[in-house]
């Protein structure tokens, strides 16, 4: 059954709606920060919240008597305490002073401690969440123990494996520095430390720089053709976060930036990039639509009020059977690598399995559920690890090939 959709808006609405968010969102975001800078604060620093009120003493009356020595029987009442203060009136604000930006976003103070700094440069560069350099990781590896028949060098290995959380973490920085003005419309999104202020904008591209130059500074310990074809792969990078302003499928472009370490991997192992590597490229874009689709399902309803395209507005109520369609894809291309590289039954084994969880994923994103379509994309994780551990082991078992140490 196709889903209702939202009317479109021109683009000109659109952009006039995103300056008036992030008019708004600064203007909330220096309010609060005034707070925290004109708030009380204690010898070390910390804001000096205010002290909760104790309860006064009750007075113990003196109990009155008649002149006759009799007591009588009015008591002495003690005052009330005084009522407790809120905790959001405070200067510092406590948790109740969060000021929303945008459909989502809440906005936080400027994170000033080194502890808080580096909490949230963690989750700018995605670190707390691994699956994202993992997809990267497992067809780089993948392609890294073809090209070297099972046999390729223990630096490569780190280089790569190195080299690419460096770069996913670098993508992730510029992504959101580019999104900076959309997130806190989108649900998922609302959280990143941009969105609420933890850290500047420009923050963000100091560290994608140097997480990108930290990856090149690998890049020279392999050989020339591996260096030459990091360059491509670093403006691919860098132009994706654009493309989905006016590319109406950008996962597929995507692929291209998340599958440039396969021809990388052959550069590194054989000083030349043949063109079984271009085809193994070309059958990955096919995995990444298919789980990035997942992705974009997630955050359809947002993206279609900000006007960001995706795969899964694109596709419309077909969205599940082509991806479907591009897991099989997939999936047959890269049996057909294993059959041209005389892999044997282990190899097909790991597809078979691979192929078994696609269908799974197939089965759960049906009913196109937020989490369920969460669920898949994150899922795929284990679906390239299959792949690359069917490559290992049918190497070792087909050829006795394991790493070498040159």
């Amino acid at each position: 059954m196709s889903e209702s959709k939202p009317p479109a808006r021109s683009p000109q609405d659109a952009a006039l709606a995103r300056l008036r968010r992030k008019l708004e969102r600064e203007q909330r975001v220096a309010a609060a920060q005034k707070l925290i800078d004109e708030a009380p604060r204690q010898s070390d620093g910390t804001l000096a919240l205010p002290a909760k009120p104790k309860p006064a003493t009750p007075v113990t009356a003196t109990v009155p008597r008649r002149e006759d020595g009799a007591r009588r029987d009015a008591r002495a009442k003690p005052p009330r305490p005084q009522a407790r203060a809120r905790e959001d009136a405070s200067p510092a604000g406590g948790e109740g002073a969060a000021l929303p930006l945008g459909a989502h976003a809440i906005a936080v103070p400027r994170a000033t401690t080194l502890r808080a700094r580096l909490d949230a440069y963690e989750r700018l560069v995605r670190l707390d969440k691994p699956v994202g350099w993992m997809l990267l990781l497992w067809p780089t590896l993948t392609a890294l123990w073809i090209a070297a028949w099972g046999r390729p060098t223990v630096a490569d290995i780190i280089i790569f494996v190195v080299g690419t959380i460096l770069m996913r973490s670098a993508g992730c920085a510029l992504n959101d520095w580019a999104d900076r003005d959309f997130d806190g419309d989108v649900k998922r999104t609302a959280h990143r430390p941009l969105v609420t202020g933890e850290i500047a904008p420009r923050e963000a591209l100091y560290v994608a720089a140097a997480l990108a130059f930290a990856a090149f500074v690998l890049v020279w310990f392999t050989n020339r053709t591996t260096i030459l074809m990091s360059l491509p792969a670093l403006a691919i990078a860098v132009a994706y976060p654009f493309v989905k302003r006016v590319f109406a499928i950008p996962q597929a472009f995507l692929g291209i930036a998340f599958s440039f370490g396969i021809p990388m991997a052959f550069a590194a192992e054989m000083d030349r990039v043949p063109w079984l590597a271009w085809a193994m490229l070309g059958i990955n874009l096919f995995w990444v639509l298919a789980y990035d689709t997942e992705y974009a399902m997630v955050d359809r309803d947002d993206d279609v009020r900000t006007g960001i395209h995706t795969s899964a507005i694109t596709f419309g109520r077909y969205d599940v059977l082509i991806v479907a369609l591009c897991y099989a894809g997939y999936l047959a291309g890269m049996a057909w690598v294993g059959w041209l590289r005389r892999l044997g039954i282990v190899y097909f084994g790991g597809i078979a399995a691979a192929a078994a969880l696609a269908g799974y994923h197939v089965w759960v994103i049906r009913t196109r559920e937020r989490d369920a379509c969460f669920w898949a994309f994150r899922n795929n994780a284990w679906l390239g690890a299959i792949v690359f551990g069917g490559t290992v082991l049918a190497l070792v078992v087909k050829f006795g090939a394991w790493p070498s140490m040159h």
